[in-house]
């Protein structure tokens, strides 16, 4: 069913003021000049149907075994992840007004506002699918979609050592430094597996600590029998009603937690969870974007300064509170803990930097570095 065809009977069925049939839709091709067969009501029925439910012609797409994200790059283009790197697909849409119809419908789903005022949206849906999308009036090939979802069962460090993100022996060090309520973060690009680390990893929390998580859009969901979710939350329309991760992470302090996580650390949140670390919150960590374990420091500093946190007193937070860092990167579409960090602090300007501990080699060796004994003495505290 083409745009120059669907157009016309779409515009009649809006004139109804309930929903249409199929007598509807024959009398709305036949209105504009179409010929009805069998064949060509039912093409344009399904193709109706196809753009008023679910994910229009994504839907089979989402419901691929092992996809992560679904990528809309205007009409023409539309990829997948799947674990191995984005693949372009064989889906288009008829037109970019066919993208952003599905991108409005998507975001008022969830009461979301999308047109030419307000351009840009980004939004969970009840499946916890995260959606981001931009309209064709600011982005080019033209309306964008961006549906990452949520991970449909609870990863473990087994899934990850049988995945090839984790060796055996990077499996052993990971539980022992979760056991021993280390706090750290877990660094690393967009789509590096950050997240899916983070819950493996919480799966080996004993069943009697709680954890506490704070996120800006609900991703984690580890195999643990007492979680409970914080959940930040956009403005509205009206520019009222945001609540800030900043906002919940003090909060969460007022909740026991055994364990207090901030699924990704992007503000000011920065602030109270380096100060809830320093409290007596033992075994809290987060992940941060970084290009590198070495870059973290500097990327919290500019967190930090968003909270009106200074140089000197991020870098002092941070020493106190971090004990490592876990770097996780993307090779030829593969998703592997490359290094483990720890911090030091250099004695003339008081500023922290990281020291790599153990590099993970990509031929399955580890490498030893300067900050191991640092590390083994972490491990045995």
């Amino acid at each position: 069913m083409s745009a120059v065809e669907l157009e016309p009977v779409r515009g009649r069925l809006a004139q109804l003021s309930r929903g249409h049939t199929s007598a509807d839709v024959a009398d709305a091709m036949r209105a504009s000049g179409q010929v009805v067969t069998d064949t060509a009501l039912l093409a344009t029925v399904d193709a109706l149907r196809r753009e008023s439910v679910g994910a229009g012609l994504l839907d089979p797409l989402l419901r691929l075994s092992g996809v992560t994200d679904v990528l809309v790059n205007g009409p023409e283009r539309v990829y997948v992840d799947r674990g191995e790197g984005l693949e372009l697909t064989g889906v288009k849409f008829e037109s970019d007004l066919a993208v952003r119809r599905l991108a409005q419908r998507i975001a008022s789903s969830v009461g979301r506002r999308l047109d030419d005022a307000s351009p840009f949206v980004d939004a969970r849906l009840q499946d916890g699918t995260r959606v981001h999308a931009v309209l064709g009036s600011l982005a080019s090939p033209g309306t964008c979609l961006s549906l990452r979802m949520p991970a449909r069962r609870a990863f473990a460090l087994a899934d990850c050592v049988a995945g090839g993100s984790l060796s055996a022996g990077a499996e052993q060090l990971l539980r022992q430094l979760v056991t021993a309520r280390l706090a750290f973060m877990i660094s690393g690009g967009t789509g590096s597996g950050k997240t899916t680390l983070l819950a493996a990893l919480l799966g080996v929390v004993p069943d009697d600590q709680r954890i506490v998580i704070v996120e800006d859009s609900r991703e984690l969901a580890p195999d643990h029998p007492h979680v409970v979710w914080l959940e930040g939350r956009p403005a509205n329309a009206e520019s009222t009603g945001a609540i800030t991760l900043t906002e919940l992470v003090r909060q969460s302090l007022r909740m026991r937690p055994d364990r207090l996580v901030v699924g990704e650390v992007r503000g000011a949140e920065v602030r109270d969870l380096l100060a809830a670390m320093n409290t007596g919150h033992e075994g809290g960590c987060a992940t941060v974007h970084a290009n590198s374990a070495t870059d973290v420091p500097a990327r919290l500093e500019a967190l930090a300064a968003l909270g009106g946190m200074s140089r000197p007193a991020l870098h002092a937070q941070l020493a106190a509170a971090l004990d490592l860092v876990l770097h996780i990167g993307r090779q030829s579409g593969r998703r592997r803990l490359e290094e483990i960090h720890v911090l030091a602090v250099d004695p003339g300007t008081g500023l922290v930097r990281t020291e790599c501990a153990l590099d993970f080699l990509t031929d399955g060796r580890t490498r030893s570095g300067p900050g191991v004994r640092q590390l083994e003495r972490l491990l045995s505290r």
